[in-house]
């Protein structure tokens, strides 16, 4: 495989049509075809972009009881999310044949065959393909209501002619083994799609630069209460402000610099030059998985780990 040196990568940070599926695959193709026109031969989107994170959403739960009316709220989020592959995911491959790109989007995911959602992230290739995906290992707080546990044999990566790709979604990025098992499959290109906006998330995607000398693209979305549906805007959380995600999306370097973004309060799309020779520049000094792993001291098992793929 010819590996290309130099390349552009896009982050979307957009407002989905929240629980919407069509709707919201219909814009994630026109913002993919933008991308593409810029140049970019990744593109990037955030954590559940489909169809949209439900910040401040109860479902209508409290410890010890579930509301009739918060069961309704989740059957109407699960019939918005998607298969895994269906003909969303057809959709999606289609749109990044069209435009020669590498897409990586987070999804709810539903199981059809036990009913369980869960907070994905799907990779597709340039020729159209669904590479496969990442489950989030442990939702945090509340989000384990929504979305069940993913297990190890989706922490993966993808080598590919821009280098090895793979990622964690939101704080996952916070379990330091699970950084481990990206650093151990030798990721280049780090994606972190989140929901997390805080400007201590700015911290932990400079430190997982510079930790694991790769880039790293952090990827959110920007969305409103005014931008949920009408009959949901009376179920957020009265103490939720008005911006419910005010994004931070951001590009960074294997030496932690910024490369693009962060960007904050509005949509848009931050692009950045990849130049795969800072990759081994950073290592000189410092690379988690070689001269300053200490094998002959720590030893890391994962269970169910698959092979990197190659694509």
């Amino acid at each position: 495989m010819t590996k290309k040196n130099k390349f552009k990568v896009a982050c979307i940070q957009a407002t989905p049509v929240i629980f919407n599926v069509e709707k919201t695959i219909e814009k994630t193709i026109s913002l993919i075809e933008k991308a593409a026109a810029q140049g970019c031969e990744l593109i990037v989107f955030p954590e559940t972009f489909i169809p949209g994170y439900p910040a401040g959403l109860s479902f209508g739960t409290v410890i010890g009881n579930r509301s009739e009316a918060g069961r309704d709220q989740f059957k109407e989020y699960w019939q918005n999310s998607i298969e895994v592959p269906s003909k969303h995911t057809e959709k999606l491959g289609l749109s990044a044949k069209k435009h020669k790109v590498f897409l990586a989007i987070g999804v709810t995911e539903r199981d059809l065959i036990n009913k369980t959602l869960y907070c994905t992230l799907l990779y597709f290739g340039p020729d159209g393909s669904l590479l496969g995906k990442h489950r989030k290992l442990k939702p945090t707080a509340a989000e384990r209501l929504v979305w069940g546990d993913g297990d190890g044999s989706t922490l993966v990566t993808y080598d590919t002619k821009l280098g090895k790709i793979g990622g964690l979604i939101c704080w996952e990025n916070y379990m330091p083994l699970a950084r481990m098992a990206m650093y151990n499959k030798g990721v280049e290109i780090y994606l972190a799609p989140t929901a997390d906006s805080r400007d201590a998330w700015q911290l932990t995607m400079g430190h997982i630069a510079t930790e694991g000398r790769c880039f790293v693209i952090g990827c959110n979305q920007y969305f409103t209460k005014s931008d949920f549906p009408k009959h949901l805007q009376s179920e957020i959380a009265k103490d939720r402000p008005e911006v419910l995600s005010r994004g931070g999306s951001v590009i960074i370097s294997p030496m932690g610099k910024i490369l693009a973004g962060p960007l904050f309060d509005k949509e848009g799309i931050i692009t950045a030059e990849i130049n795969m020779d800072e990759v081994v520049r950073s290592r000189m000094d410092f690379d988690v998985t070689g001269h300053y792993s200490r094998n002959d001291v720590f030893e890391l098992t994962i269970n169910k780990q698959p092979e990197i793929k190659k694509v």
